[in-house]
């Protein structure tokens, strides 16, 4: 009897998730991001002054996004690289989508300074003070101060012929001044530039003996306004108005050929001040045959240009806070704790070898990670240390220890990320710094960069050797640890730091990859194991237990990790997804993603660490340095650890139920895209998981 082909069943085809509308595009979800920064500067629970550092991060952000993220879609324009991404948007759409968001937020960002923070702060005696208002003694000296702090290190430039548009600074300030009459050379353009000195403040205190108490202040572009003629003697200016250029800052070192990493990036970093013209801002008072102009010469078009009612470099302000005795307006202090085991030891390394510490910054100190590594540089049996920079800032205790251990004879190597976005600079420095020391710098892998977290510390222990290791979900950097969230763990753990002895390998050697025990690791086995543990949970599920899925990120955008989240989502995994930032996963879709939410968390700290919890996985808590992110999976050396203790597994799955609880500074993305304040419970809006956090500890 011949096969009879058409009883054979069909199996279902396979969802592969590649529909635009199961995806929320990266570029308009780091706006929304955005959004929820700005949305602080109203939130009259934070106190005034900190309003005021929200309203200036957004700025701050803004910046980066243009220079960074909106730069980066004006290069694919230019490379004809117009294919549509996942979410099915063309880098044109893009520019054109963003522009629509922007405009209105840049406009709610000055209505927010001049209408509500401004005023406030002027009942609280911090005032700016407009030109209109300044008394007779003050104008006395800001003539003074005009003549003797601006005019020497100002340099006005007249446009003709043989002065052409100058190629101006990424982000510095300055003016477009019209003028009528002739120069000592008989030359009548009619226009000049005049930068604003980089080497003064934004923002001047003005003298308290000229003012009737409080804190006053007064901007360098409004003494460029009222004294800018004494710039052209003999001639009229007819207009004075401020303007700004924002550029691509985005560093492209071909890798090709390169020979010497630290060489061919010290050539790229003079270009970063002066690549293309992304974005103009310009005073909202400045006539249109002058903005027509600037438009012209930065080759830019409407859409692009930002009039503005304020000044236009508003990052600036950001002094103001330090500059006024008033910690009534800002966040009370506190003072971070420290496990008991870990105050005032001696000798790190016993308690260190009796047990695993996890540490929450800010709310628990960063010094123990510090002290380690100062007691290793002095402890004779410590022979050897091994360490990631990335991020780590001026006079780093860090480093001070590591080139203490260096001159005291242990063999140091630091692997140190070159480029590590705007600290490429001081990163150059750094491995001059040390490498004069003794210490032995790699700079990682090209093509990759080494975004993980990792000490390693070589003991001798009687006849053995031990190792210890502190891995971490944030930068060695002593001033973000007060400022950000993060995750540090101190092991002497035998499968772990085997482990990161074998990454340090991977990152300053030669060689086939070695197979890791415990931990995941980009770009080798990181995106992998996720997957598998998220496919695991679709089994549990599958066998009737109860799937279930906790993961906290600053983003998620890879696709092929939110295509397996869709698939547990099917399978009946409950789902919760912290993301702090970029979020391209689309919750709610019916069939899709029914089971999956997304909360955003917006508070006093930046939350930065990155956690991954799995009820039914052995271990069930992973924290580590990578981001749910194509480049962080892809393109980076990252290390994601197991938490084998289970008291401290217990401790991270209870802050990340503490976050999931909080209604309070929380947001929560619709199946839109949209994000709307949590509206939880009477219990869950008195929930605050940062300020639980402070009081724990």
């Amino acid at each position: 009897m011949p096969n009879d082909l058409s009883a054979v069943s069909t199996p279902p085809a396979v969802e592969t998730f590649d529909k635009p509308e199961y995806f929320i595009n990266r570029e308009l979800s780091h706006l929304k991001f955005n959004m929820r920064v700005l949305q602080q500067a109203l939130d009259r629970g934070h106190p005034l002054l900190e309003r005021l550092k929200f309203l200036l991060i957004f700025s701050s952000n803004l910046d980066e996004y243009f220079e960074i993220r909106v730069a980066g879609l004006f290069s694919r324009i230019d490379l004809e690289q117009d294919a549509a991404g996942l979410d099915g948007n063309t880098p044109e759409e893009l520019l054109t989508a963003i522009s629509e968001v922007c405009h209105p937020l840049v406009e709610q960002q000055y209505q927010i300074l001049n209408e509500l923070l401004i005023p406030e702060m002027e009942k609280e005696n911090i005032r700016f003070i407009r030109r209109g208002e300044w008394t007779d003694p003050q104008k006395l000296w800001v003539e003074k101060f005009f003549k003797t702090d601006i005019i020497p290190v100002s340099s006005p430039i007249g446009l003709d012929p043989a002065h052409p548009f100058p190629l101006l600074v990424n982000k510095s300030l300055n003016f477009i001044v019209s003028l009528e009459g002739k120069d000592a050379f008989g030359r009548e353009t009619g226009l000049a530039i005049v930068p604003a000195p980089r080497s003064l403040d934004r923002v001047i205190r003005i003298p308290d003996e000229l003012c009737e108490g409080g804190d006053n202040f007064v901007f360098l572009s409004s003494m460029i306004h009222a004294h800018v003629d004494k710039l052209f003697p003999g001639m009229t200016v007819k207009g004075c108005y401020q303007f700004r250029i924002t550029r691509n800052a985005d560093l492209d070192v071909d890798m090709d050929g390169v020979a010497d990493l630290a060489l061919a990036l010290k050539g790229e970093l003079a270009s970063r001040r002066f690549g293309r013209a992304v974005r103009l801002e310009v005073a909202g008072d400045c006539p249109r045959p002058l903005v027509d102009i600037l438009l012209r010469q930065t080759g830019l078009d409407e859409a692009h240009l930002y009039q503005v009612n304020g000044p236009v470099n508003l990052k600036r302000l950001m002094r103001v806070p330090s500059l006024v005795n008033r910690p009534d307006l800002l966040y009370p202090s506190f003072t971070p704790g420290t496990p008991r085991a870990l105050r005032d030891r001696k000798n790190f390394f016993n308690a260190i070898a009796k047990k695993d510490f996890l540490l929450m910054h800010p709310f628990e100190s960063f010094n123990p990670v510090v002290d380690l590594l100062r007691q290793a540089a002095v402890d004779p049996d410590v022979l050897a240390i091994k360490q990631t920079l990335y991020r780590t800032g001026d006079n780093s205790p860090i480093v001070a220890a590591l080139l203490d251990a260096a001159r005291n004879g242990k063999e140091v190597t630091a692997v140190v990320e070159l480029r590590a976005r705007f600290d490429e600079e001081e990163n150059l420095a750094l491995a001059a710094k040390l490498q004069a020391a003794g210490v032995v710098v790699v700079y990682g892998v090209v093509g990759y960069k080494t975004h993980c977290k990792m000490v390693l510390i070589v003991r001798r222990e009687g006849a053995k050797l031990r190792r210890y290791a502190h891995l971490g979900t944030g930068n060695y950097h002593a001033g973000t640890a007060r400022m950000y969230t993060d995750y540090s763990l101190l092991t002497a753990d035998r499968d772990l730091c085997a482990d990161v002895h074998k990454v340090f390998q991977q990152l300053t050697g030669m060689g086939k990859i070695e197979r890791v025990k415990c931990v995941l690791n980009a770009p080798f086995t990181l995106k992998a194991g996720l997957i598998e543990l998220i496919d695991q949970e679709v089994a549990a599920t599958q066998q009737g237990k109860a799937g279930r899925i906790i993961m906290k990120a600053n983003g998620l955008t890879e696709p092929d990790i939110i295509r397996a989240l869709y698939r547990a989502s099917q399978a009946g995994v409950q789902i919760d997804l912290i993301i702090r930032g970029m979020c391209c996963l689309r919750p709610g879709v019916p069939g899709v993603s029914d089971n999956i939410r997304v909360k955003s968390i917006i508070g006093r700290f930046l939350e930065h660490t990155r956690a991954y919890y799995f009820a039914n996985a052995s271990p069930a808590i992973y924290c580590g340095s990578a981001d749910l992110m194509e480049r962080n999976l892809n393109r980076r050396v990252e290390v994601c650890f197991p938490l084998h203790a289970e008291t401290l597994s217990d401790r991270v799955l209870s802050d990340l139920e503490a976050y999931l609880a909080d209604a309070s500074q929380s947001w929560v993305l619709g199946s839109d895209g949209e994000y709307l304040p949590n509206t939880g419970t009477e219990l869950e809006m008195g929930v605050q998981s940062q300020l639980l956090q402070t009081l724990k500890n």
